[in-house]
């Protein structure tokens, strides 16, 4: 079970929408202002003159600092950003205490061994989704909204592809600190830490609270044609904290899975191995399937395996 420990007015059932609605804004208040102060940091730290800026944040610049510039743009901006939001929350708006020595205490050696299979299952059966997904076509009449989605999700996948695009070791461990480390914990914070058990009190449905807050997770990468499949993993994550009762799983898994995908992709272009971000492979069911079972087991076995270590008291006011 989630540790979200608050007696606030405002954190309350009574107050969902006005909880939300503040979690809302101060999560995209702190976002705008620490993006806009790394943007200021680029030309004292990166030595790129003012008038590149533009061309650094829309990946057209060919300075050499150019990538890093706009890692640490993401970093700071993004990472470290939903770190903060995600603390001014719970201390200061709600008053919470997320029970971090719990949540400690919590994590143990065989329950990460089965989340290891369980993020092996899950990556089987998701490259399914992967590809559904990525091929979905829409009736005709709904072709202009496609023709948005698709020129969206090509310019996200140029990004992406630009800021993965590593031509140093420097970069790539630029890339694992921003994409792996800031970007799974801090969100992991926010939307597991903070908004799942927000979620899970105010419908009263500890699933609906995970799987809302997975829509939510996906949706605010703004990418449908990877929607479903980030949905899964945001379920995923969130099962992880609310089978465990330690954020320390979800923010592990989240981390292996993004440093994956950049180290492969750094693979790739030594030409160690054959992997193409931009791709969408056709999947065979059955190993689809026993990608699914391989998840639905191990999930169980987490569950059975988790006992929450709660002691002190019995965090009546936690979720």
């Amino acid at each position: 079970m989630e540790i979200y420990k608050t007696r606030s007015a405002i954190a309350s059932k009574s107050n969902w929408l006005l909880s939300l609605v503040v979690t809302v804004l101060v999560s995209f208040g702190v976002l705008a202002l620490l993006q806009g102060l790394a943007v200021l940091l680029v030309h004292p730290i990166f030595n790129i003159p003012l008038d590149e800026l533009v061309a650094v944040l829309t990946s057209q610049s060919a300075n050499p600092n150019a990538r890093m510039a706009f890692l640490f743009v993401q970093g700071l901006g993004a990472g470290f950003g939903f770190i903060v939001a995600a603390f001014l929350i719970a201390k200061v708006i709600d008053k919470a205490d997320m029970g971090f020595k719990h949540q400690i205490a919590n994590f143990k050696f065989i329950p990460f061994i089965i989340m290891l299979f369980l993020l092996f299952g899950g990556m089987m059966f998701n490259a399914l989704l992967i590809d559904l997904n990525g091929n979905v076509q829409f009736p005709a009449f709904l072709s202009e909204l496609e023709k948005v989605l698709r020129d969206k999700e090509d310019e996200l996948m140029a990004l992406t592809k630009y800021l993965t695009d590593f031509d140093s070791t420097a970069e790539l461990m630029m890339g694992i600190l921003v994409i792996g480390v800031l970007a799974g914990l801090g969100e992991e914070l926010l939307f597991r830490g903070v908004l799942q058990p927000k979620l899970h009190q105010y419908t009263g449905n500890a699933h609906l609270g995970v799987w809302i807050t997975a829509f939510i997770f996906s949706a605010i990468h703004f990418q449908f044609y990877g929607f479903f499949p980030r949905m899964l993993l945001g379920g995923i994550f969130g099962y992880l904290y609310l089978y465990s009762g330690s954020l320390v799983y979800p923010i592990i898994a989240h981390i292996l899975n993004n440093t994956f995908t950049v180290v492969l992709v750094y693979l790739n272009k030594l030409g160690k191995v054959e992997f193409d971000i931009e791709q969408t492979d056709t999947v065979s069911w059955p190993i689809a399937l026993g990608g699914l079972i391989i998840l639905l087991i191990s999930l169980r076995l987490f569950k059975d395996k988790c006992k929450p270590i709660i002691t002190d008291e019995k965090l009546e006011q936690s979720v």
